[in-house]
This record gives C-alpha cells, structure tokens and sequence, in this order.
C-alpha cells in the first residue's frame, strides 16, 4: 500500500488539470471530468496504476448518486468519493439528462477528491496580470445583446445553465 500512496502522491503534486470549458452566462472557465481523465492519463503507463470511476444508485427517494474514483496499481486501491443529488424539478431538460448532469458533477468531484483538485477560486481567476489569466481572457467568446436576453429568459424559465454552454 505505501507504493501506491507514493503513486498517488506523484500524481496528485504533478497533475495539471485545464479548465477546458466556458461558461458564457457566469463568464468563468471551469474543469469536467474529462478534463481530469485527460490529465491523468500520462500517469498511467509511468507509474504503472489504472483509474476507474463507478457509479451507484444509492438512494431513490430523492434520487441519489453515489461517484467513486478509484486508483489502483493491480494489488491495492485507493478510493475517493463525492454523493450529488439528482434534480427532478429541473425544468428544460429530460430525465436522461438530469441524471446525467449528476453524473457528470458526482465524476468530476470524485475525482478532484482523489487527486485534490481544488475548485475553489485560484490565482489564474483573481490575478489581472499573469500569463495564465492573458490566456484566460483571450478566448472568451462573445454573446450578443440578442442571446444575453434569451439566455436569461431560459433560466428565469427554469432551464440549467448548463445547456446554453
């Protein structure tokens, strides 16, 4: 075991996770799971481990997900894991893809708590002056006055921000 937690810790100190999507109503970049996974994979074959993410019903009434990130190097495994709800109320979108919006988030959590990827507000958010937040701010892409309006009719509506990504 003492193996795969330096594995782990490898991964965890070097891994580089980009915030790949935008969100053009909240104008923020943010990280999906396939970010992450995207991130971890040159570690698989180097320090020799594999990582899976499973998922688990573990409540019906409301319904409840259960993510669970785990690495392993073949003998051991470690865990990690995140419990989102599924809202049912959310209007705009079908049942498949509330699930999937919980999915989505339970994953992405599961995983930044096994490799401690942090989502709080970091440096390149707040920071007016560095490299990283002169790449940031470049690629925005613009709404007109026109989407603005109907993309806030949509959500006073009821529908997810999510969708107008």
């Amino acid at each position: 075991m003492k193996d795969l937690n330096k594995k782990l810790a490898v991964i965890q100190t070097e891994l580089k996770a980009k915030k790949s999507s935008y969100n053009s109503f909240g104008k923020y970049y943010f990280r999906k799971a396939e970010d992450i996974l995207e991130a971890v994979k040159p570690f698989l074959l180097r320090e020799s481990v594999s990582v899976r993410v499973d998922e688990e019903l573990i409540h019906d009434t409301p319904p409840t997900i259960k993510s669970t990130a785990t690495i392993s190097d073949g003998e051991n495994s470690i865990t990690a894991t995140a419990i989102v709800g599924v809202d049912l109320q959310q209007k705009g979108m079908q049942t498949a893809q509330q699930f999937g919006a919980a999915s989505s988030y339970g994953k992405k959590y599961a995983l930044g708590n096994l490799f401690l990827i942090d989502d709080t507000a970091d440096a390149d958010s707040t920071n007016s002056g560095g490299t990283a937040s002169k790449i940031v701010n470049k690629a925005k892409p613009k709404m007109n006055d026109s989407q603005l309006d109907k993309a806030i009719e949509f959500v006073k509506g009821g529908g997810a921000i999510s969708a107008i990504e």
